[in-house]
């Protein structure tokens, strides 16, 4: 028995299915473009620099939160997370191209700092005998490594996923003054729990010094002042600084001053009492040594911002000793935001995670020394959570 099949339509099939294609691809552009922020478009990220080329990686989890890095500077861009209402909010203050991060007054927001972060006295430290010049950039002292620091690098593009990017750099010996060929990789990944992980290693062919950190500036709000916020660091004890903001050499207790951040506390009881520490950075920029277990080689708890307003809580954990917490004293308003707003003072903050300013000049402080065969490691988390 012959069963009689109707006259296939080959046009109606093929155009159905170019119908189907067409949709599918549709929804995977669409789909890519929530994975960033509007205002963040890729073309003006692209860029060429001493002769390499510049980008920008997106990174998102399940939960909705989307990350931006540019291997310019190893910079984290945005980071992207609902408040308490529902709306999204920018935490990372920022600028929407390389352009603008190149102009900006500030040479730090969001960026990888090195070879040295914070400040080394005079510019000068000794390794075996040997006395290295570093570049003064900082009221006679050097700053972050001095100019065209490793926030001025463009960087290698290693490896590009979903929910990490990671980038490399080599630091040729004698740049800047520092000892070494240095080769530095960086890892940002974000965890499904809204957990942003920055893991540093480095190898040296010569001894030499190394610190590094992020740079980024943090408002839990997406803008305004910050000073409302309850700020807690888990340290006993801070390194105080002289008037040129340098370490004395002191580990004190932060009893009975206002360091005394062990407790959460509103930032505003605090920064402007009449405490010299205080009045020398004109609000907090010094270094807190963390409490760590002995022997602990994981990221531990070392501080938590909250603003009550958005309902956003960070809360950092770090493999290394410090960490300086500053609420940009320093911004002046010359720098306009994403939003096109004057970024003043104390309308951001920065949770340095680091080993202390200065360390190679105070043999009490830990080491930054790094050696041919060693290998540096450090891992520092921001965790992410709204309430």
């Amino acid at each position: 028995m012959k069963i009689a099949l109707p006259p296939v339509n080959y046009t109606k099939a093929i155009m159905r299915l170019a119908g189907l294609l067409v949709g599918v691809l549709l929804t995977l552009v669409i789909a890519a473009q929530k994975l960033r922020p509007a205002y963040l478009d890729p073309a003006k990220f692209e860029k060429e620099l001493n002769g390499k080329k510049t980008g920008i990686a997106f990174l998102s989890n399940k939960k909705g939160m989307q990350v931006a890095i540019t291997n310019y500077g190893a910079r984290l861009v945005s980071a992207v997370i609902p408040d308490k209402k529902g709306k999204p909010v920018d935490i990372v203050v920022g600028f929407n191209s390389i352009d603008e991060y190149i102009k900006a007054t500030g040479r730090n927001y969001g960026a990888t700092v090195g070879r040295y972060a914070n400040r080394m006295a005079k510019g000068q430290f000794t390794l075996d005998g040997t006395t290295y010049q570093l570049p003064l950039n900082n009221n006679g002292n050097n700053l972050h490594g001095g100019p065209m620091g490793f926030n001025e690098q463009v960087w290698d593009w290693v490896k590009v996923a979903d929910q990490s990017v990671t980038l490399a750099y080599l630091s040729k010996d004698g740049e800047n003054g520092f000892p070494g060929n240095l080769k530095v990789t960086i890892t940002f990944s974000l965890s499904n729990k809204n957990e942003l992980k920055i893991a540093y290693t480095a190898t040296t062919d010569k001894k030499t010094v190394l610190n590094l950190t992020n740079h980024s500036y943090f408002n839990l709000e997406g803008g305004g002042n910050v000073t409302g916020y309850n700020v807690s660091v888990n340290a006993d004890r801070y390194t105080p600084v002289n008037e040129m903001m340098l370490p004395t050499g002191e580990i004190a207790p932060v009893a009975n001053t206002p360091f005394d951040l062990r407790r959460p506390i509103v930032v505003s009881a605090v920064v402007d009492q009449p405490n010299q520490q205080l009045q020398y950075g004109g609000g907090f920029d010094h270094n807190f040594a963390l409490n760590k277990k002995k022997g602990s080689k994981r990221p531990e708890f070392a501080a938590m911002a909250v603003s009550p307003k958005s309902g956003i809580t960070m809360k950092v954990f770090t493999t290394e000793p410090g960490i300086q917490f500053f609420t940009a004293n320093t911004l002046k308003g010359a720098d306009k935001d994403r939003n096109g707003q004057p970024i003043n003072a104390r309308e951001a903050f920065c949770f340095e995670t680091q080993h202390f300013p200065d360390s190679p000049n105070h043999p009490n402080f830990p080491t930054t020394v790094l050696k041919p065969g060693e290998k540096f490691e450090s891992a520092t988390v921001y965790q992410l959570i709204t309430e």
